[in-house]
């Protein structure tokens, strides 16, 4: 297993679930690593009732990531090119096969994060599909298992994450909030990235641009209360 870093870790930061332009730009101007976009149209935050592939495409940034479930390979890469996306994450059941296909049709610059829903598996079956895709993907996604593919704003429990081998950077979500964000400290091999959607809402896809600013300012800076661990 990973040992702890003795580094101050300090994980990037990705709001997910964006539908609204004016905030959107708030988001680039607080330097925020990722913008996630939901491309499932049965998400109540699903980014095309509010916005246009173009608008998406106009954003000046280089960490746009486009969220889709269960889609086609040819519906992805014709999205990920009209809304000029940098990352794809893969929130369904696609396997190894579909992933292969996937990244020989997508251009070489974009990279692909596998969301591992976490839910009654053992660590075993968790490892086991950790190590399928490792070939295959730049970055892993570790989210509360649903039904609804996300959304639940529930945690798992991050100490499974220490029985597993994790050799690529990872995101972590479900259920991330400004009170919970600390225990961060119990997982030995740290998250590349911190996702975060609906404990940082004012309504469905509105966020509350307050909290993502006190998170972002607690995760930046090294003595901050949420960087102990």
């Amino acid at each position: 297993m990973h040992q702890p870093s003795t580094k101050t870790h300090q994980p990037k930061v990705k709001v997910c679930g964006l539908t609204q332009l004016n905030q959107i730009r708030e988001l680039v101007a607080l330097k925020t690593d990722f913008l996630g976009f939901i491309f499932y149209e049965k998400s109540p935050r699903y980014v095309l009732n509010h916005l246009s592939s173009e608008q998406i495409s106009e954003i000046q940034h280089d960490g746009k990531v486009g969220v889709f479930v269960n889609e086609t390979v040819e519906k992805i890469v014709e999205v990920c090119e009209k809304a000029d996306l940098n990352f794809i994450q893969l929130h369904g059941d696609e396997n190894e096969n579909y992933i292969l296909r996937l990244r020989q049709r997508l251009r070489k610059k974009i990279e692909i994060i596998k969301v591992i829903r976490i839910g009654n598996q053992s660590s075993n079956e968790l490892q086991k599909s950790i190590n399928q895709n490792l070939s295959t993907i730049n970055y892993f996604l570790f989210d509360t298992d649903s039904k609804v593919f996300g959304g639940t704003g529930k945690t798992f429990d991050w100490n499974i994450l220490n029985d597993l081998e994790i050799s690529i950077p990872y995101f972590l979500s479900g259920g991330i909030s400004l009170e919970n964000i600390h225990q961060q400290s119990i997982i030995n091999t740290k998250p590349f990235a911190i996702d975060v959607n609906s404990k940082f809402e004012i309504e469905v896809g509105i966020k509350d641009l307050g909290k993502i600013k006190e998170l972002i300012s607690n995760l930046r800076v090294p003595t901050g209360r949420f960087s102990k661990g």
